[in-house]
């Protein structure tokens, strides 16, 4: 037993092999109470399981608490008014989501007075980062177990016979002789890790995706939408209000019937490794096409210009697990002040894997001046002929040097 004066430990617990052998291991390595913590964001599985199992071990302690809309509203949405992609692919589904179940994890340790709380992310990967960054962020004074940076259970294999020996219950064990993918989802993405992923040459099984339809086996018709926005965030589709869940969820089921938003990437980890990962995001795919096609309406060109500047900024601030840094909290300031303009409604089109804009309209909000704009008689709108001086000195450091470069 390793000798600590944790009384109690609040564990981020999904009820699969990982979690579950941690929650035996801290019972038996540190001899404390465990709090188990479950959170709904939209992965779509039944949580009652994870709770039924933490009660087979003998917690007495369990909270399984829906935080969907919370994820959407207070996470989700923030970050695509930023229209933030890490590495010109990935849409941040697993990244977002770390530091809302940091920040629950902090508040239930508060709340029932534990002593530490504790993750079940390797130590290969970005999320011990993001859980961490964001628990320390949130109380300085929080102490943190991290099991796979203790133990030597370091394969799936060993984990295995570990479970067996104590006889936790784990489904899934095996697949065809190998071992299954890593799955994270939630309400904004689903991802998938190791196995044949492992090599980047090697092309997923079409059986792996669970979310979208191959874009070749979609639908042969198109299927059109409008979503409606308000101050950038997405409030309606075809006119029909919706929560920010809902509708990301909707947007989901819609984006994947026709085989919108696969992705298969080599990331760049924060802790120094390249990783090859696959993602479903057919509600995010859609939303940033559609976001981008109503702040080219209604955004001035220098402030679009400078939001595109900031993004790979903001995005990697979330990637990384810096979501409550000082930083990122005065980019979301800045971010948010220029979408008090962005309103309006964006029409779309899907077909096989493309997400077209065929239409966009902002009442009151629009630059677009079509008396300007138009290559018909403009009734003295626009006058072409100030745009001589115009190129003129603009032109005017190109011609100095050029003339240097004749002497």
């Amino acid at each position: 037993m390793i000798t600590s004066d944790f009384r109690k430990v609040v564990l981020a617990y999904s009820g699969g092999l990982d979690t579950s052998v941690i929650l035996k291991w801290l019972q038996e390595n540190y001899g404390c109470e465990v709090v188990t913590f479950t959170a709904d964001i939209g992965q779509g599985e039944d949580l009652e399981p994870a709770r039924a199992k933490a009660m087979a071990a003998g917690v007495r302690e369990i909270h399984v608490e829906d935080l969907r809309e919370e994820f959407a509203r207070d996470f989700v949405y923030p970050m695509f008014r930023a229209n933030a992609i890490y590495e010109g692919e990935y849409l941040l589904g697993t990244s977002i989501a770390r530091p809302l179940i940091a920040r629950r994890l902090v508040e239930i340790a508060d709340e029932s007075g534990a002593d530490a709380i504790a993750h079940g992310a390797t130590g290969k990967g970005n999320d011990q980062v993001r859980f961490e960054l964001g628990a320390y962020a949130l109380n300085p004074d929080i102490r943190i177990i991290a099991p796979w940076r203790e133990w030597d259970l370091l394969s799936r294999e060993k984990l295995l016979a570990w479970a067996e020996s104590r006889g936790i219950p784990v489904e899934h064990k095996r697949t065809g002789g190998r071992s299954p993918y890593s799955v994270d989802a939630n309400l904004l993405h689903i991802s998938y890790e190791g196995g044949e992923l492992e090599d980047p040459w090697c092309e997923p099984e079409e059986g792996m995706w669970r979310w979208t339809v191959a874009p070749e086996q979609a639908p042969a018709k198109a299927h059109t939408l409008e979503l409606g926005f308000e101050h950038g965030d997405a409030t309606s589709i075809n006119g029909e209000r919706m929560s920010p869940a809902t509708l990301l969820a909707a947007l989901n089921r819609i984006g994947g019937a026709h085989g919108i938003g696969r992705v298969d990437i080599v990331e760049n980890r924060y802790v120094g490794m390249k990783s090859r990962g696959c993602y479903e995001t057919p509600g995010g795919t859609i939303l940033l096409k559609a976001h981008r096609a109503i702040e080219s309406l209604t955004l001035d060109r220098e402030a679009a210009h400078l939001k595109d500047e900031l993004m790979p900024r903001y995005a990697n601030l979330v990637y990384n697990g810096y979501w409550f840094s000082p930083e990122r909290e005065m980019l979301q300031v800045a971010i948010d002040q220029t979408q008090q303009s962005v309103n309006g409604t964006v029409r779309l089109k899907l077909y096989r894997g493309n997400v077209v804009v065929t239409g966009r309209r902002s009442e009151g909000d629009s630059l677009f001046d079509e008396s300007v704009a138009t290559f018909e008689e403009d009734a003295g709108a626009y006058q072409q002929g100030d745009a001589t001086g115009f190129i003129r000195l603009n032109a005017l450091r190109f011609r100095v040097a050029a003339r240097r470069g004749r002497k």
